[in-house]
């Protein structure tokens, strides 16, 4: 006489796959790190509508962005000058006063890299007051700062 013998089905245990899921997720939370990509730290200025420009215009030093083809101009106290150059032409001024303001104005239309790399420079002068006007900033002076 032959017996014949119950044949199962294999199966994957599913009974633990939710602990599974679980302990993997919380391994990975911790295990991973977030970086923060950082940008240049500046604040902005708050626009504020009572506020009268400052009494002493003239004693800071203007950096107006021009745009000229693919590239731009620097203009320092109206003055046409390279890049390099503000550093030299700031180093003075600094020396007599080390808390003077700098005015960075970009023209709208200049590239946005040209006013990051004049307050790179600005930064490598040490120049502790740099100040980029708002609209409305330039809007309550005359358009002239």
């Amino acid at each position: 006489m032959k017996v014949e013998k119950k044949r199962t089905e294999p199966e994957i245990p599913t009974a633990s796959m939710a602990d599974i899921a679980f302990l993997l997720i919380v391994f990975f939370m911790i295990t991973s790190v977030f970086s923060v990509t950082r940008g240049i730290e500046f604040s902005l200025p708050k626009n504020d509508t009572n506020e009268t420009p400052p009494d002493s215009q003239e004693e800071a030093i203007h950096v107006h962005i021009v745009p000229a083809g693919g590239d731009c101009v620097f203009e320092v106290d109206k003055q046409q000058m390279a890049l390099s150059d503000i550093q030299i032409y700031i180093e003075p001024k600094l020396a007599r006063n080390p808390n003077k303001f700098v005015i960075i104005d970009p023209d709208p239309t200049a590239p946005y890299r040209c006013m990051v790399d004049a307050f790179d420079e600005l930064k490598q002068a040490q120049v502790k007051n740099i100040s980029i006007p708002t609209a409305a900033e330039k809007a309550a002076w005359g358009g002239v700062i």
